[in-house]
């Protein structure tokens, strides 16, 4: 008999889906998986994670770099616990992971063994989907429905959980698949749009979503003041050259959400820039005075629209999306096509005429499109200041045709502002859960997908400190990341929240760290430090030079913060702009 175990089939099974690289950390329950995947190291790259949070989130920077599904290993209980936060950052954002736990031997399960957690149960409202294996057989079926749900619809993570007895166990090597999946795992039907394509109109079922695209593009035709809002759902259906072409033909202009920034080129004469609560001025002035606003694989989430009921109060909205779920979520939404924008976004430009809208063109540019003014660096003297930090550091991610991964914070903010062009799948962030120690180990994920890159991680030194281990695995694996920490010496968005809301009053929001350049040492990590402005590119020519991994310390103004503003509460006109622009 050609006979295997349940670990056996997991490695087969990963291989059959073409996966090469798998991010995680061993430990007892998930043993007998770790010693196949010695047997199969051949073709099985495993990067060694110091904790399994970064294990996740380097899946997570894997599958946003390189469009395919990221894989993360743990054991059980709290191996399995401590990817909670990658997986709910993967189903905000639309990133497609499947994750591999250890569970302990079927014949203990439900007696509070050593390290057993029902880690379905757990993880039931972050994932899209889960399954308990409960027969060495049912892997091959089992890893095969896991990735297909990854990729389906909107994409997102699942959980395949192994017991310890199941992976151990040996079972006759049959013809793919081994047996139809007989309902060990819990439905999550109803987190996959991908069976359903179909539109609404003013609540009103339609069949199918052609004519829901045919009134879209009636609409786009007469109206005088339209937007487009895209997002990362543009860049997740490869629709990037079509938007390009749909803007062009119907002369529109284009906001990008956080997560759709390398949707749409930033030199473009159409691009307005990032629109919410830290867009330019551009962008959320014209999203106000707008009457269709055409949205694109976006969620139209909190802090993107505002007040709800100040959101583009005289425009008709347009949504397209492919999760059902989505749609009128948080804003009102007048028509609606729930399909996959990989057909319904060359539909609609199918149906466009050439136009042109010269007065809202000319309306449009009284705004501003920078949200600061450029400077030439060669000019600056001085104490660092935070943007132009940033700002300098986004010039040689697009500059250098790289890839960046940015925490949670004001740098975040920053960046996103001042990042020129970028190709489609090269700018991580999280976005909808915002987590703090996200941008280290989604670099090292980049960097692991797509190695002729240059991958740049750019992190505060507050989320910087939550997943600082994972600079031994940056050294391990000689990934030759450029990580730039900007050094405030605060939780800078906490600080600036407090500072506008809570009179100054500083709560825990002051924070110490160690000596960068002594820390970048003890792993073996060459590292920088500047925090003079004059000294800036400098420095930074010396990093893009630096073969293998560097550390750069930028040491700036603590208390300098991010605008444009908009406050909770607000709609986008009531932003509140930096003090020189209001004193001007």
């Amino acid at each position: 008999m050609n006979s295997a175990t349940g670990a056996d089939l997991v490695c087969d099974a990963l291989l059959r889906e073409r996966v090469s690289v798998l991010f995680g950390h061993p430990g007892g329950a998930i043993l007998p998986f770790y010693d196949a995947l010695h047997r199969r190291s051949a073709e099985l790259r495993h990067v060694l994670c110091r904790h399994e949070q970064g294990a996740a989130h380097a899946a997570d920077g894997y599958a946003r770099a390189s469009g395919e599904v990221g894989v993360c290993v743990a054991t059980s209980g709290p191996g399995a616990t401590n990817l909670v936060t990658g997986l709910a950052t993967a189903l905000m954002d639309s990133v497609p992971m499947v994750a591999i736990t250890g569970q302990v031997p079927r014949g203990v399960l439900g007696t509070f063994a050593f390290q057993e957690t029902d880690i379905l149960g757990v993880t039931t409202s972050v994932t899209k989907h889960g399954f308990l294996v409960r027969d060495a057989a049912d892997v091959p079926a089992v890893v095969e429905e896991a990735f297909r749900i990854a990729r389906s619809g909107r994409p997102g993570p699942v959980v395949v959980d192994l017991p310890k007895d199941v992976q151990a166990e040996r079972t006759e090597r049959l013809d793919w698949p081994a047996r139809v999946l007989d309902g060990s795992a819990r439905d999550g039907s109803a987190r996959d749009g991908s069976a359903r394509d179909g539109s609404a109109l003013d609540g009103s079922a339609l069949e199918g979503s052609g004519a829901a695209i045919a009134r879209a593009a009636a609409w786009l035709e007469r109206a005088e003041r339209p937007v487009v809002l895209a997002g990362r759902g543009v860049v997740v259906a490869r629709q990037e050259r079509t938007l390009a072409r749909f803007v062009e033909l119907a002369d529109l202009p284009v906001t990008t959400s956080l997560l759709g920034l390398d949707a749409f080129p930033a030199s473009d004469g159409r691009s307005l820039g990032m629109p919410g609560m830290h867009g330019t001025e551009r962008a959320n002035r014209a999203i106000q005075a707008a009457d269709l606003i055409v949205g694109l694989g976006v969620r139209f989430d909190d802090r993107i629209i505002g007040r709800p009921d100040g959101f583009a109060p005289d425009a008709r909205i347009v949504h397209f999306d492919i999760d059902p779920t989505a749609i009128g979520r948080t804003v009102r939404v007048d028509l609606a096509v729930v399909a996959d924008l990989a057909d319904s976004l060359p539909t609609l430009l199918a149906s466009l005429q050439d136009q042109h809208r010269h007065g809202w063109w000319e309306r449009i540019r009284r705004w501003e499109r920078d949200a600061a003014p450029p400077s030439d660096p060669a000019l600056q003297t001085g104490p660092l200041g935070a943007r132009a930090a940033v700002r300098a550091v986004a010039r040689r991610v697009s500059g250098g045709g790289g890839i960046v991964a940015s925490d949670v914070g004001q740098h975040q903010m920053w960046l996103a502002q001042e990042l020129g062009d970028l190709e489609a799948r090269s700018h991580l962030t999280s976005g909808g859960l915002g987590t703090m120690g996200y941008a280290l180990p989604a670099a090292i994920g980049a960097a692991v997908a797509r190695p002729n890159r240059p991958v740049w991680a750019v992190a505060g030194d507050g989320g910087f400190q939550m997943n600082l281990q994972e600079l031994a695995t940056v050294a391990q694996e000689e990934i030759p990341l450029r990580i730039a920490v900007i050094d405030n010496g605060y939780l800078g968005m906490v600080r600036q929240w407090q500072e506008r809301f809570y009179e100054g009053r500083y709560s825990a929001s002051r924070i110490s760290g160690p000596d960068l350049v002594g820390l970048g040492a003890a792993y073996g990590i060459r590292a920088l430090q500047v925090d003079r402005a004059e000294n800036l590119e400098a420095t930074l020519d010396r990093a893009v030079a630096t073969g293998g991994p560097v550390l750069i310390a930028m040491r700036v103004d603590p208390e300098e913060n991010v605008y444009p503003m908009v406050p909770t509460g607000a709609a986008l006109h009531e932003m509140v702009m930096a003090p020189e622009a209001v004193a001007g």
